[in-house]
């Protein structure tokens, strides 16, 4: 799936690649604002930590994959 994050005062959002279901995400996401944490965490598919200032979070955008959505000329 794909997750956007949108960052205060910043005009390009954060988007990555995670293997993760959005539950997790969400409850990291939730978590760390939540508890005033500097950072949020978070791991891409690939492994990578990325590190986005919570209290910085504007909006998170999540996409999950959607088997029906076709590339090219298959429908």
């Amino acid at each position: 799936m794909e997750v956007r994050i949108g960052v205060v005062h910043t005009a390009k959002e954060l988007s990555y690649e995670t293997d993760a279901d959005a539950e997790s995400v969400i409850s990291v996401i939730e978590a760390a604002v939540a508890a005033g944490k500097n950072f949020v965490w978070l791991e891409d598919g690939k492994g990578r930590k990325i590190g986005v200032p919570a209290d910085k979070v504007g909006y998170v955008e999540i996409v999950v994959d959607d088997p029906s959505r076709k590339v090219g000329f298959g429908r």
